[in-house]
């Protein structure tokens, strides 16, 4: 599976738990961390680890593991580090205050994701 197919699979996982404002970032060209941040915003705590738990799910279903999971404690951020994906789980308020669109602008996002 490639890496934007993995990115997609995520943004569909997110998207059938009714995760809002759904994004792909394309960020290859312009780092190394990863080919593609999936960002998507819950609307309560509940919800933005009832989205980490569905994409990682649908992704382990994939046969692919997470390599890293941090943020389940607080629940207002949850990032789950696929190496080549990165997927941001928010809530309304951490996405507003941390802004990874602006900071990734120089990324392309994917449409039709």
């Amino acid at each position: 599976m490639t890496s934007l197919e993995t990115a997609k699979l995520a943004a569909k996982a997110l998207d059938s738990k009714k995760g809002l404002d759904i994004k792909i970032i394309k960020i290859d060209d312009i780092s190394s961390i990863a080919d593609y941040f999936v960002i998507a915003t819950g609307t309560s705590n509940t919800h933005v680890k009832a989205l980490a738990d569905e994409a990682e799910y649908q992704l382990d279903q994939a046969g692919l593991s997470a390599s890293g999971i941090e943020g389940q404690r607080n629940d207002t951020w949850i990032l789950l580090d696929y190496i080549d994906v990165v997927i941001h789980v928010f809530s309304e308020d951490a996405r507003e205050y941390y802004n990874l669109e602006r900071l990734w602008e120089d990324g392309t996002i994917i449409e039709n994701a």
